[in-house]
């Protein structure tokens, strides 16, 4: 999968710290935000609690960029929480990077939301006709400035985030931090993962179990979906549930694409779950080739399996450059084209005179593939087999994955005969729908796969632009 063409969503994290604690939660938060950098690159923040004043820094850039050791030095507490941002609605500002931190009339509040509210448009024209101001195209201000209002009427902050899980609708996970609690929650369907776990009598929120693991923590569970759980200042932990309940439907794609393979999501090692699709894929697809190979790197478990099953050797037939990130600058057409050799090169003694069976996690637009394609074909092979371990996508996602409108996307309105001629493939194959719902073993939550299947969870807007704000506060 290149990153020119899918994009990541958001990491959340937060951590309590009881008195006399020997750990600084600013770098705690520092080190975990490291760890779920996969998960976005465009920003960053890190907001700390200090005897009830909450100091937040963020700005547009990694994580390693935007702190240093003297700023995350100059940001004690006894609380943090943190943010990574890859933006679905807003433009990559400054403004519109998390943790948003705000006060109000009945205290502090410092917000990182991970996800995408499809009434987020109605919600902030509600507010403007009463008055409300906004500084960022982000629909994380529409969350904070909704959950004021209910902090208003709510006799706690906990009470407060319920009654909010009520009005808004969407993905989401959230960590929100007062001026002596630490909440965290996730939305009735469960779409956006976060889990909970311990650093001695320490309690941490993330949204991936990878986070717990870069810190030494020790995983306690996942956070149910419609549940909100407090670390009330003596660190007891509380748990209440919204009155907002639906059936669940866990993002998919967390499995096929943007979790870490180390994490465990919801009772399923996305590292198995990858192999298992590659495994479908095999019993599905079956082709005569003299090896498998992946595309790096969230193809390769998928590649792994599809070997195991069918008893083709799997081999390293795809060497990635580290050092191309999603910065790396393209202004023309012939530098675009140049850019997949940049990121990627074929070992051509591994490839050459052979049948290759080419696995990837999916195809947006189908550009990329095509590249890579003539790319392994350049390196000799005599035949190239493409094998994608998901379906193919139809559908734009509502929900915090930046997925392109259906009609940039290679597989709406065509056959699977008709993208395989326009990628240049020999044979084209994609993981079935009944499949999907069979790769995470251990899962206890039901899937949402509307991309694919276009059977959304919930009702979603007739069309929604990524940057729905943005003409508001253009100068």
């Amino acid at each position: 999968m290149s990153q020119e063409e899918l994009h990541e969503e958001c990491g959340v994290f937060g951590i309590w710290t009881p008195p006399g604690s020997k750990l600084d939660p600013a770098h705690e938060t520092y080190a975990a935000l490291f760890a779920l950098q996969h998960r976005g690159q465009e920003a960053c923040g890190i907001a700390v609690n200090h005897k009830g004043v909450i100091r937040c820094h963020r700005d547009v850039g990694l994580v390693g960029e935007v702190f240093s050791q003297q700023r995350l030095d100059a940001m004690p507490g006894n609380m943090a929480i943190g943010h990574v941002r890859y933006s679905t609605t807003g433009e990559p500002r400054p403004e519109n990077a998390q943790p948003l931190a705000i006060s109000h009339v009945k205290g502090n509040l410092a917000l990182a939301h991970n996800g995408n509210l499809v009434n987020a448009g109605a919600l902030r024209r509600a507010l403007e006709l009463k008055g409300g101001i906004f500084r960022s195209s982000s629909d994380t201000e529409v969350l904070v400035y909704t959950l004021v209002q209910e902090r208003l009427k709510a006799g706690s902050i906990e009470e407060a985030v319920a009654n909010t899980m009520g009005v808004i609708q969407g993905a989401y996970s959230l960590c929100v931090m007062s001026a002596q609690k630490l909440i965290a929650a996730r939305d009735p369907r469960g779409m956006r993962p976060l889990c909970m776990g311990r650093i001695g009598d320490a309690v941490v929120f993330a949204s991936e179990s990878c986070a717990l693991d870069a810190l030494g923590a020790e995983f306690v569970r996942d956070v149910d979906p419609g549940e909100v759980v407090v670390v009330s200042p003596d660190g007891q932990i509380r748990s209440l549930r919204a009155k907002a309940q639906a059936e669940s439907a866990v993002c998919v794609f967390e499995y096929i694409y943007f979790a870490r393979p180390d994490s465990v999501i919801d009772g399923a090692s996305v590292e198995l779950a990858r192999q298992e699709a590659g495994k479908y894929l095999a019993l599905e697809h079956p082709v005569g080739a003299d090896m498998v190979m992946g595309v790096p790197d969230s193809g390769i478990p998928a590649a792994i399996g599809y070997a195991k099953c069918s008893g083709i050797p799997y081999g390293v037939g795809l060497i990635k450059n580290r050092y191309i990130g999603r910065t790396f600058i393209q202004p023309s057409q012939d530098q675009r084209e140049r850019s997949v050799r940049l990121k990627l090169n074929a070992l051509r003694e591994a490839v050459r005179d052979k049948r290759v069976i080419l696995v990837d996690d999916s195809i947006v637009r189908g550009t990329t593939c095509a590249r890579l394609i003539q790319l392994v074909r350049d390196a000799g092979a005599k035949e190239v087999h493409l094998r994608i371990s998901a379906p193919p996508f139809r559908y734009p996602c509502f929900f915090g994955v930046d997925i392109p409108a259906s009609r940039e996307l290679l597989a709406y309105g065509r056959t699977v005969e008709e993208m395989r001629q326009i990628i240049g493939a020999d044979t084209l194959g994609f993981l079935s729908l009944d499949a999907v719902d069979k790769i995470a073993r251990g899962c206890r939550l039901h899937f949402c796969d509307a991309c694919f299947s276009g059977n959304y969870p919930m009702e979603v807007p007739d069309q929604a632009e990524k940057n729905i704000f943005e003409s508001e506060i253009d100068t």
